[in-house]
């Protein structure tokens, strides 16, 4: 049985479920290229939610990126994100929820000693119609911020 909502992140429902989808990406150094991807937004009845990313190859299905982390409430309208990607990276980042629409900008990124180099994160996520778009802009050590990835999901 499933805890009712926190109080506190009610105004995240729109999240919760699975989604899943297809998505496109680029990067200055690569040929563009298709990814599947799932995001998982989970209620535990406290403050915040669990969140889980995956990403697969539509060619043989094996895995591209993974992220894991918590997304919660701010001050009104605020959001908070923390996450851990297995490239060595931690991120913390934060910004605005209205409606079914989420914007955040990275506050903090620490890395490990072997992580790639990324420097900076910004996400959109807008729901509208039951899909889940999703964007990610990144800028590394010597790449200036610039759009790497997209998908539109739908929930299962």
């Amino acid at each position: 049985m499933e805890p009712a909502l926190h109080p506190d992140v009610a105004h995240l429902g729109f999240l919760l479920g699975t989604w899943r989808g297809q998505g496109e990406g680029e990067w200055p150094r690569g040929e563009p290229f298709d990814y599947g991807e799932e995001l998982r937004f989970e209620n535990v009845g406290e403050p915040f939610l669990l969140y889980a990313q995956r990403s697969w190859s539509p060619d043989d299905q094996g895995p591209i990126h993974f992220e894991r982390g918590f997304w919660r409430p701010g001050p009104p309208g605020r959001i908070e994100l923390v996450l851990a990607h297995p490239l060595g990276i931690a991120e913390v980042a934060e910004g605005t929820v209205r409606e079914q629409l989420i914007e955040v900008a990275t506050t903090a990124v620490s890395l490990t000693s072997t992580a790639s180099p990324v420097t900076e994160l910004r996400r959109r996520i807008e729901v509208r119609d039951e899909v889940l778009s999703y964007e990610l802009h990144m800028a590394m050590k010597d790449i200036a911020l610039t759009s790497h990835v997209w998908a539109r999901l739908t929930r299962v």
